[in-house]
């Protein structure tokens, strides 16, 4: 055997066991495509990125300055929040206000996702009810929140109603997906043993469906009701709905007020840790009550 196969079959050893690899030996790489092309790209982007700082049109702006202006209103955003407008129940009652409009959107939204996921459901129902239903819910989960929101400002105005028919209707849209895997995920197996014993559709739901989906369940409409609380910030200084939301858009397009953005922004932070620990907490008292 030659000194060339020799090489080629210990280099071959060692790509594939590179444990096996003598210390002070590297290990050369194979050619590989896909780095080249990644690398490639992330070049060009990187020239493109530079070329495009170079080129801008900065109209006589300092850019170091307005940074240096913007770090500096940061600062007084968030080390120096203070409430000018109104007070701190003022501020507790609004940011109230906001969870209202999200919890009746997701209450609204949990209740008819229930019933529309059950029948989209390949496990539950129909071929054709369930394409139907699943080809509805993608098409208003593709539009925006605040688009349904408007859209259905053309009937009942800005305000509060419209903002919780528009976050409802996305809502439903999000929960039938999330309800409908979960359903599917069942065992087939428990489905056609209650059948077999002469149970119905109804009965199968109540009984073995929902009881056994009721984790994942509670854990898509929890997170749905933070996603809410979100969208009802905006749709306060979007749609005029009230709230904690409508106090920051006047607070930053009218006042200009940045202590008093800062203080809001803390208000719906805390609240949304809030959020977070009380349904962390509801699904570890659900789990360990199964």
């Amino acid at each position: 055997m030659s000194t060339e196969a020799v090489d080629k079959m210990i280099a071959a050893e060692l790509h594939l066991r590179p444990e096996r690899r003598l210390p002070g030996i590297p290990l050369k790489k194979p050619f590989s495509k896909t780095a080249l092309t990644i690398r490639l790209t992330l070049i060009g982007l990187s020239l493109l990125t530079v070329l495009a700082f170079v080129s801008f049109d900065y109209k006589g702006i300092q850019v170091f300055q307005g940074i240096y202006a913007t770090l500096l209103n940061l600062k007084t955003m968030f080390l120096q929040p203070r409430l000018h407008h109104f007070t701190f129940a003022a501020a507790l009652f609004e940011v109230l206000i906001t969870l209202g409009l999200a919890f009746l959107a997701t209450l609204f939204g949990a209740v008819i996702a229930l019933f529309l996921g059950l029948f989209s459901a390949r496990n539950l129902s129909s071929p054709i009810a369930s394409a139907v239903i699943k080809g509805l819910v993608a098409f208003i989960r593709a539009v925006p929140t605040v688009m349904w929101v408007l859209i259905f400002a053309v009937a009942a105005g800005l305000g509060s109603v419209a903002a919780v028919i528009g976050m409802t209707f996305h809502s439903i849209g999000y929960l039938i997906k999330a309800y409908s895997e979960a359903f599917e995920e069942m065992d087939k197996g428990t489905i056609e043993a209650l059948k077999a014993s002469g149970a119905n559709w109804w009965q199968i739901v109540f009984q073995a469906v929902i009881p056994s989906s009721l984790s994942y369940l509670m854990s898509w409409t929890l997170l749905r009701f933070e996603i809410n609380f979100s969208v009802a910030v905006a749709m306060g200084a979007a749609a005029g709905a009230g709230g904690i939301g409508y106090d920051m858009f006047m607070a930053s397009g009218f006042y200009f007020d940045l202590q008093e953005i800062g203080a809001i922004t803390y208000f719906i932070l805390g609240f949304a840790i809030l959020l977070e620990i009380a349904a962390n907490r509801a699904k570890l008292k659900l789990m360990q009550g199964k």
